[in-house]
């Protein structure tokens, strides 16, 4: 099925994720035990040589291929053991963070599919969820309004060479894809209204005139709204419906732009 299929695809997901982690554990371990080599055959040296030349380097590796992307100090001075020198990335391996509200986090879980937009080029991007955090914190909004936050980590799912021009800290909205289907019927959220104990929507009939429908939502968004009874494809119906619209009112279409 294709829960099933989802289920065993995010699977895969995770294992790879685990293995790579342990892939990158090891390297680090074996860029450690040759930073400590290399300190150590510095140590000798300068014992060796009773004065030792003040000129003389100490070569610090990198412990892996990529970019530069911060320098903490760009001054001449002493360092300590363990003191940030620079950050260094691979530019081909970024994830995503995103901090969503917390009442929506617990709606999120790994495996989940999302779709990146407004990051600057013209496609959409495409991702899975690795990693809901599960520990919130509390952010000030732009309204001054304390919120708690949970940040999601996701992986691109999209070729390397659609999102390449993408680097650190690069803004991109993205959404998260909590329910899917194929041929909805859907209506914009604003043409619904309470109708009794249930919800129903103003109809076009074939003589302009407004009739109420009563309808059987499903699934929402922020605009639309699945429609599971009640209506038919093509049916017309009235947005934003005000006071002066009611059962048997004749109505005029508005043209097209």
């Amino acid at each position: 099925s294709r829960s099933a299929l989802d289920r065993a695809s995010s699977e895969k997901d995770r294992t790879t994720a685990t293995v790579n982690a342990a892939r990158h554990a090891v390297e680090a371990a074996r860029y450690a035990l040759s930073e400590a080599r290399n300190t150590l055959q510095h140590y000798v040296n300068a014992q060796q040589n009773q004065k030792p030349d003040k000129q003389q380097n100490l070569l610090v590796h990198s412990p892996i291929d990529g970019a530069i992307l911060s320098i903490a100090s760009k001054s001449e001075s002493a360092v300590i053991a363990g003191q940030r020198l620079m950050e260094i990335g691979d530019t081909q391996a970024l994830e995503v963070e995103v901090e969503v509200l917390s009442v929506d986090a617990v709606a999120i879980h790994p495996g989940m599919a999302t779709e990146f937009k407004r990051w600057g080029g013209e496609q959409v991007l495409h991702g899975r969820v690795r990693i809901v955090e599960p520990t919130g914190f509390t952010k000030v909004s732009a309204l001054g309004v304390e919120e708690q936050r949970v940040r999601v980590i996701v992986d691109f799912t999209s070729p390397h060479h659609q999102w390449q021009r993408l680097g650190d800290g690069y803004r991109v909205d993205t959404r998260f894809i909590l329910w899917q289907q194929e041929d909805v019927l859907q209506v914009p959220s604003n043409a619904l209204f309470r109708d009794g104990d249930g919800w129903g929507v103003f109809v076009i009939d074939s003589e302009h005139t407004a009739q109420i429908r009563p309808v059987t939502p499903g699934k929402r968004s922020g605009l639309s709204a699945q429609i599971v009874e009640g209506l038919q494809e093509g049916e017309l119906v009235i947005s934003h419906p005000g006071e002066e619209v009611k059962a048997g009112v004749q109505v005029e279409l508005s043209p097209k732009n």
